[in-house]
């Protein structure tokens, strides 16, 4: 494995072996859906919480102010939003994670940014227990809260963004993937992802290792990023560089 310092070197021979191809989307023109996945106190505010960011992180920050600009945009012209809000029962923790996001802390609690979805007709909340938002959606009867919200709303596309890049967002994309080429839903055809409003979080081997963390629990934020991306991509996600509303 490089050292830390390699990092960025390691991510520029990364990306250019695997490259991700970024490509601008006009929203408008077919009946579209926007999944926010678990932007809440936990994985995105400042102190929050064991996963959440310690100092003030540029990805974050920019992930957040971009899906406020699109929540608010969808709302505004009618369209369905669905936000995932991780939520776990206290001292039942989620392996291989330390505890995070439990009830009752708040930090299972939408940023203060999007707090204002919690009342827009227009926005559906789901609670989920479980990395893979897919699988959390699933409730006690067997029904699936994400396929009943597509097929309601006879969406054709879904926009996808939210944190962690490569852990929750990723396991719902490639789930969400298999599940329309299964045709549980019928008339969704396209799955995007916006780079530019999905974040990751940045745990450099020398600081995993200072906290008495296993080398596996590195996570350099720039590579595993563009990691999640790739692989959402190489599976049929497509990748999006801007946003741009029809009309």
């Amino acid at each position: 494995m490089p050292d830390s310092a390699d990092i960025p070197l390691l991510a520029r021979q990364v990306a250019a072996a695997l490259p991700v191809a970024p490509v601008s989307l006009r929203l408008g023109e077919e009946a579209v859906g926007l999944v926010i996945v678990d932007e809440v106190n936990g994985f995105a505010t400042v102190g929050a919480g064991n996963l959440a960011p310690p100092v003030e992180n540029p990805q974050v920050t920019a992930m957040v102010s971009e899906t406020d600009r699109l929540a608010r945009a969808f709302t505004g012209q009618g369209w369905p939003v669905l936000a995932f809000l991780d939520t776990h029962v206290p001292g039942k923790p989620e392996p291989p994670y330390p505890p995070h996001c439990e009830a009752g802390t708040g930090e299972e609690e939408l940023v203060p940014e999007l707090k204002w979805l919690e009342e827009d007709a227009k926005a559906t909340l789901v609670r989920k227990d479980c990395i893979n938002g897919f699988v959390g959606a699933i409730r006690e009867d067997g029904s699936n809260a994400v396929v009943d919200w597509v097929n309601t709303n006879k969406l054709q596309r879904l926009l996808v963004v939210g944190i962690c890049t490569d852990i929750c967002v990723m396991d719902f994309v490639l789930t969400l993937l298999s599940a329309r080429n299964h045709d549980l839903m019928p008339s969704l055809k396209d799955i995007s992802v916006y780079a530019g409003a999905c974040a990751t979080y940045d745990l450099p081997k020398d600081v995993a290792a200072n906290l008495g963390l296993p080398e596996t629990a590195a996570h350099p934020q720039d590579l595993t990023h563009h990691m999640g991306l790739y692989f959402m991509a190489s599976r049929g996600a497509e990748i999006v560089g801007d946003v741009v509303l029809a009309g």
